[in-house]
């Protein structure tokens, strides 16, 4: 009867990240420049990706999906979180966050198997140069991307209906900055140990067989440089493969401290600190190591901007010859 009788929550509260007003003026103002950032840069490579014909390969094609990803999900928490900081009620109906719990697991889990799919590429340009072009043609490129939309989305169903059919009776505040699975499992009235073992299991599976992708293909790549290239070819490559080793390397192990620590030392507010980095930082950084490591983009930004400020002279000269 105790059990029938618990009220059930059909909104939660944001604990935010703290009640000093003085450091809430300040993360708001980080929050906004750091989303600010992500924006740019992101649509800012998909955009110099579409107008530059050079950029026309397979690599920036994956390239300018993975800067749609993380200009997604960021927008998908980061907007939220700001508005909160000054809010009074940092309110969320209980659809609106299993709708924000769906898109961004759905993401996340894309970008996850896009890393992956991105070493494939690399594997391919660098193992068999001669066949790149024939290999990783336009249509396998098409369904590679659209395979891990589609996996990503379906797995983030399963996710999302497993935690959302749990009941929340207790506490509706969520010691979070958005809708995650640990703060939400820590308010839940259900038995929540099915949910955690199969979180445990589907995080680990997907986790493990995406980096295996990652790792098996490095070390065909790695084996093919020490085998076969000078030292000016092994040069080329490895800066081919560098900005994309960092993403990984960044975005893995945040994942790894996050979905895979034992529950006993499990902790919301370290949680919450490494949802901030992964949710809101890593957008921005992702298009920052592509373009300050990546010469074709740096190219061609030079060159775009070139043809900007030329057009600006030729303008100014238009209006002035005018003039006299």
């Amino acid at each position: 009867m105790n059990e029938k009788n618990e009220t059930q929550v059909t909104q939660f509260i944001f604990s935010g990240f703290t009640d000093h007003p003085e450091l809430q003026v300040v993360l708001f103002a980080m929050f906004l420049i750091i989303y600010i950032i992500t924006l740019s840069a992101n649509l800012g490579i998909i955009l110099l990706i579409k107008m530059d014909p050079q950029l026309h390969t397979p690599m920036y094609f994956f390239l300018s999906h993975l800067a749609f990803l993380d200009a997604s999900y960021s927008s998908t928490v980061t907007p939220k979180a700001i508005g909160s900081f000054f809010a009074k009620k940092k309110t969320i109906s209980l659809i609106g966050c299993a709708i924000q719990f769906y898109i961004f697991d759905g993401l996340v889990m894309t970008e996850l198997f896009l890393l992956s799919v991105m070493a494939y590429d690399r594997y391919v340009a660098i193992c068999n140069p001669l066949l790149y072009s024939v290999v990783m043609s336009k249509r396998l490129c098409t369904v590679l991307v659209s395979s891990v939309y589609v996996y990503g989305f379906v797995s983030s169903v399963v996710q999302t209906a497993l935690t959302f059919t749990l009941s929340f009776c207790r506490s509706n505040v969520i010691n979070h900055f958005y809708c995650n699975d640990p703060p939400l499992l820590a308010l839940s009235c259900s038995d929540t140990r099915p949910k955690e073992i199969q979180l445990l299991a589907l995080s680990g599976i997907n986790l493990s067989s995406s980096l295996l992708t990652i790792i098996v293909s490095y070390v065909y790549i790695l084996c093919t440089i020490f085998g076969k290239h000078s030292t000016g070819r092994r040069h080329r490559a490895f800066s081919t493969c560098a900005s994309h080793l960092t993403a990984v390397i960044i975005f893995y192990g945040t994942l790894f401290f996050m979905y895979l620590q034992p529950s006993s030392t499990h902790s919301l507010s370290y949680d919450k600190v490494v949802s901030v980095f992964y949710a809101v930082v890593i957008p921005m950084l992702n298009p920052l190591i592509y373009s300050l490591r990546n010469k074709e983009v740096k190219g061609a930004l030079e060159k775009l901007m070139g043809k900007k400020c030329c057009l600006h002279l030729q303008l100014i000269c238009t209006i002035e010859i005018q003039r006299l």
